[in-house]
């Protein structure tokens, strides 16, 4: 059975969820300050042990990204990302103003298209909309 917990993920947990996916090493300071400045973090639990994560970043009003979402490879497959998905989904629909439209975005990970579709988001370019583009700033 899965266990979804809010807002309650651990700094710890972070850091160790994202080397489980091999994703960048952050600095402990960095992962604290980006949990505590997410909107919202939502956590999976199977037996007490952490398998996924997602949280929101953004403004509230305009845009929201999905931030982080991350399955541990050994629960992909189950539905986890779908469940996580969702719950992120729901509170943005819930932040979303009466009336009015709000971008809700991402980057995925190269060969998740698929999974992101499945949940009705566009992968650009379109023929409206460019690519989408990255920067990294980091010390030389």
């Amino acid at each position: 059975m899965i266990t979804i917990k809010e807002d309650s993920l651990t700094t710890a947990e972070y850091l160790a969820i994202r080397q489980q996916v091999g994703w960048k090493r952050l600095k402990e300071e960095q992962a604290e300050k980006a949990l505590k400045n997410s909107l919202y973090v939502v956590a999976a639990y199977k037996e007490d042990m952490l398998v996924g994560m997602g949280r929101i970043v953004g403004d509230g009003a305009v845009i929201c990204y999905v931030q982080d979402l991350i399955v541990v490879p050994e629960s992909q497959g189950n539905g986890i990302g779908s469940i996580i998905l969702s719950k992120l989904t729901k509170y943005v629909e819930e932040l979303r103003e009466n009336g009015s439209e709000m971008m809700f975005c991402l980057m995925c990970a190269k060969g998740r298209e698929a999974f992101y579709e499945k949940h009705q988001f566009i992968a650009r370019p379109t023929s409206q909309l460019g690519p989408g583009m990255i920067q990294y700033l980091k010390d030389e």
